[in-house]
Parts: C-alpha cells; sequence; structure tokens
C-alpha cells in the first residue's frame, strides 16, 4: 500500500492502517459486538485554545487521535505537522488529551480518539465546532442628502453564529430612541431632524459587539427661529438680532424697505457669527427706527423676516417675536429668481 512505502518501520504501517479503518468505522459503518463509540461536542472560540479529553485504562494496548484523515498523535509520538497541536502531560494515566491553541474555522469538524483494548477497538468521538465573534465587514459611506429624498444604509457582518445588525440612531440634539435591526437602513423624505451619526451594532453573543458609525448630514432651508427688535433711545447703541438654522449654513442680508445694507455704511455694522446676525446701529437716530428686514439664504431655499427698531415708548410686540415681512413684492421676486439662478 501506498502509506507503507512511505514508512521505514514495518509496525507503523499497520498502526496506520488499523487507525484509519477504526476512524471509519466511527463515522458510520456498523460497530461490531463489544465496540463502543462515544460522542462529545467541544464549543471553543476562534483564537481559544481547545483541549480535546479521551479516558484509557491499563489495558490499553494502542491508542491515537485522528482529525478526518490525518492522524495526529500515535500513542507519544507526534504525526501532526502543526505547532499547535500537543499532547497533554497528564499526571494520571487515565487520560490521552490534546491541545489545540489559537483555533480557527478549518479546525472544526471531527475528531477522534482511537483506542485497542485488548484486541478490541473503540474509539471517542468529539465534534469540535468553532464560534467567531461578530465582525463588521462593510458599511455605507458618510452621505449628505437633500431633506426630503430617500436614504438606503446598509451595514455586513459575519460571524458564527450568523451576526445579527441593530441601528441606532444619535441626532445632533442629543440621544434619539430610534433603533431598528436589519442590514438595510431605511430613511423615507428624509428630515433634518434624522441627520445625526447612525451607529451599526452587530452581535452574536461570542464577544463585544462591533460597533461602526456614519455619518448622515441633511441639507435644508434656513429657518429663522430668533428675530428680536429692540426699543433704543436716540445716541445710543441699538442692536437688531436674527438667528437661523440651515444646511448649509445660511448667508445673512439686510434690508430697511427696499434698500439693502451694507457693511460700515450710514454708522452700522453687520455682524455674522455662525447661525446669527446682528445689525449693529452705534449712534442711534430718528431715522433709524422702523421695520428692517433679515433675509437668510443657502442653497436649499430662502426665508426673511420683519424685525424693529422703535424708541421708547413706541407700540412694539412684546414678545419680540418675528412677523411676517412687509417686504416689496418686487424685492421678494428678485431674490428668489437669484436663488433660482444660482441653484440651477
Amino acid at each position: 500500500m501506498e502509506i507503507c512505502g512511505c514508512l521505514t518501520v514495518t509496525g507503523k504501517c499497520f498502526v496506520v492502517l488499523g487507525l484509519k479503518l477504526l476512524f471509519l468505522v466511527t463515522l458510520g459503518v456498523p460497530v461490531r459486538s463489544g465496540d463502543s463509540v462515544l460522542k462529545d461536542v467541544i464549543t471553543v472560540r476562534q483564537g481559544d485554545s481547545a483541549v480535546l479529553k479521551c479516558s484509557v485504562d491499563s489495558n490499553v494496548s494502542r491508542v491515537a487521535w485522528l482529525n478526518r484523515t490525518t492522524i495526529l498523535f500515535a500513542g507519544n509520538e507526534k504525526w501532526s505537522l502543526d505547532p499547535r497541536v500537543t499532547l497533554m502531560e497528564n499526571a494520571a494515566v487515565t487520560e490521552y488529551s490534546i491541545e489545540i491553541q489559537n483555533v480557527d474555522v478549518h479546525d472544526e469538524g471531527p475528531y477522534v480518539c482511537s483506542i485497542l483494548t485488548n484486541k478490541k477497538p473503540k474509539a471517542t468521538k468529539v465534534h469540535l465546532i468553532v464560534q467567531v465573534p461578530a465582525r463588521i465587514t462593510n458599511i455605507s459611506k458618510d452621505i449628505t442628502i437633500n431633506e426630503g429624498n430617500n436614504v438606503n444604509l446598509m451595514c455586513f457582518a459575519v460571524g458564527r453564529p450568523e451576526a445579527s445588525i441593530t441601528w441606532r440612531h444619535h441626532s445632533p440634539r442629543g440621544f434619539h430612541t430610534f433603533v431598528t435591526e436589519g442590514e438595510h437602513l431605511e430613511l423615507v423624505a428624509i428630515t433634518k431632524d434624522q441627520s445625526g451619526s447612525y451607529e451599526c451594532i452587530a452581535s452574536n453573543g461570542i464577544s463585544a459587539p462591533d460597533v461602526r458609525t456614519m455619518q448622515v448630514a441633511v441639507n435644508y432651508p434656513p429657518l429663522i427661529s430668533k428675530a428680536r427688535g429692540t426699543g433704543t433711545a436716540v445716541g445710543q447703541k441699538g442692536v437688531l438680532q436674527c438667528e437661523a438654522s440651515a444646511v448649509p449654513r445660511a448667508d445673512f442680508e439686510w434690508y430697511k424697505e427696499d434698500r439693502r445694507l451694507f457693511n460700515g455704511i450710514n454708522g452700522i455694522r453687520i455682524e455674522n457669527q455662525g447661525k446669527q446676525s446682528m445689525l449693529i446701529f452705534f449712534n442711534v437716530s430718528e431715522e433709524d427706527y422702523g421695520n428692517y428686514t433679515c433675509v437668510a439664504v443657502n442653497t436649499m431655499g430662502i426665508t426673511n423676516a420683519s424685525i424693529i427698531l422703535y424708541g421708547p415708548g413706541a407700540m412694539h410686540d412684546v414678545n419680540g417675536a418675528a412677523v411676517l415681512s412687509h417686504f416689496s413684492l418686487c424685492s421678494l421676486l428678485m431674490m428668489t429668481l437669484l436663488y433660482l439662478v444660482l441653484k440651477f
């Protein structure tokens, strides 16, 4: 036989043949009367060590460990070339066990401890199961999208057992209790409140979940949230404030009636800081009193609010709330036309 031809010791040839035949018996060939096959299942995590145990007694004449059709150990002699596989040194003579270090997926499968006792075969079959922690292999990249469009996020993971996917949304305004499951997350007609970070959490109970994060930015037109007028006496400093949220960030323009105001002209200053714009009068005059319009514009749209600079005792909105601008129809149409030209 071919296997005998590669060995120099005839005795070893018969051992190999005998062990392999015994291994085939344990895989399904009927066992003779007096033979026995004991089965065990061992589950380990990828990267850990697995100990395969086999009980023997003083009547054992031959013993070996096999993996499928490969002999790992025959007695105390190692046949496997894998340095991870070692024969454990046990104080008790009734145990013949091997250890596989740094277990990987390809180590999974059947192992057989073949024993010959009083010239009768016996075997202990051990099935090794290798579990693999969940790991995310692919996730959508960061995305910027216009409000009202649909978004499909995806996250794929591997693991043994199969990994489950959970999505969690963190809004820029704080944690948002949005949780769903599945590899795909579809956001229909997305709104600005759905912007922020999205966590993909892959888990299968083997180790700590694998977590990856992606960012979703939502473009939306300006929304003026604060338009505050002020009452200021002649000769004093007056400040009108306008605040607008928008993505991309809004640009501000100030008007009095149909006339656009510019920084540094007629003793006024325009200061823009983030989402806030201030129209500052360093020395208020009677001519400065009246209605002003704050215009906020970005690539998504345009909006405006009316703000009043008034003198002491003048009638005004006690809450300082924004009211609809009495901006001339002509000026508003011109700005809208300009916005459309810039956008398209």
